[in-house]
Parts: structure tokens; C-alpha cells; sequence
């Protein structure tokens, strides 16, 4: 296991990242990270996909974390990133890591500030996206039938 680390140490990609593991898929231990970018990001460093992680060099490993930190630059997709038209300033980038738990919880609290109805079913703990709730997601509030008593 080694830590992977950003170039100017103020990023916090410090995530554990287990050498014996393949590199495509050790990199989704990073948030924010799936297989896809992260084969799309291996794709575009010049990294063999079929590698192990342990076996990264720094040179490579350096390159990797330039794209993740930076994809636009490389040439990457903007419909391909995970943070389309950010609220605040308007622009598309990829966040990863803490930021992205942090960008999201700015994002419910934006929506509970604004009263949305997103906003106060993710408040309330209830199904957001338009799902039955009468008879799932009852969290150990059990309604049903009970038996009688005396044989009827």
C-alpha cells in the first residue's frame, strides 16, 4: 500500500491505494473516481491499463494525478466530468475526494435553505427521486397485520 499524492500538496488526493491490485481499479479507491475515468485517465498519461499498481512509476504516477487534478486540460470530455455548471461559479470540473463530500453537502444545504422539495425529502430522510414509500423504507417501523388472539 502506498499513498498517492498530489503535485503542490494542497490537493487532498491522499487516498491508500493497494499495489497489488490492478490500476484501473485501484484508482476508483479515490472518490470520484470510477473504472471509466479511470481508464480514460490511464488512456491518456501513456499508463498500460493491464498494470499493477505497485508497478506505477513516479514519472507515471506524477502524469496521473496531473489529469485527474486537471482533466479539461488533457483533452477529456466535459460531459465525461462530474461536476457539470457548478452552482457557484458557473464552470464544469471534476471533483474528487473530500471536495466532492463536501460539494455535495453544500448542495443539500443549498436546497434545504431554499426550501426545495429535494432539499426537505433528503431533510426528512425519504425516498428523493419519486419512489413509492407506503410499504418500503420504513426503518424498523413495521405496519402490518397481527394475528388475533383466541383462534379467529
Amino acid at each position: 500500500m502506498y499513498t498517492l499524492l498530489s503535485p503542490d500538496e494542497t490537493d487532498c488526493l491522499r487516498n491508500q491505494i493497494d499495489g497489488a491490485v490492478n490500476i484501473v481499479y485501484a484508482l476508483t479507491a479515490i472518490k470520484g473516481v470510477g473504472r471509466r475515468f479511470s481508464t480514460l485517465v490511464l488512456k491518456k498519461a501513456g499508463v498500460d491499463t493491464k498494470k499493477r499498481a505497485g508497478d506505477v512509476t513516479p514519472e507515471e504516477l506524477e502524469s496521473i494525478v496531473n489529469i485527474m487534478a486537471e482533466p479539461t486540460e488533457f483533452k477529456i470530455p466535459t460531459w465525461f466530468l462530474n461536476r457539470q455548471k457548478d452552482f457557484t461559479t458557473g464552470k464544469t470540473k471534476h471533483v474528487l475526494s473530500n471536495a466532492l463530500s463536501s460539494v455535495l453537502r453544500d448542495d443539500l444545504v443549498r436546497l434545504r435553505k431554499i426550501r426545495a422539495h429535494r432539499g426537505l425529502r433528503h431533510y426528512w430522510n425519504l425516498r428523493v427521486r419519486g419512489q413509492h414509500t407506503k410499504t418500503t423504507g420504513r426503518n424498523g417501523r413495521t405496519v402490518g397485520v397481527s394475528k388475533r388472539r383466541g383462534g379467529q
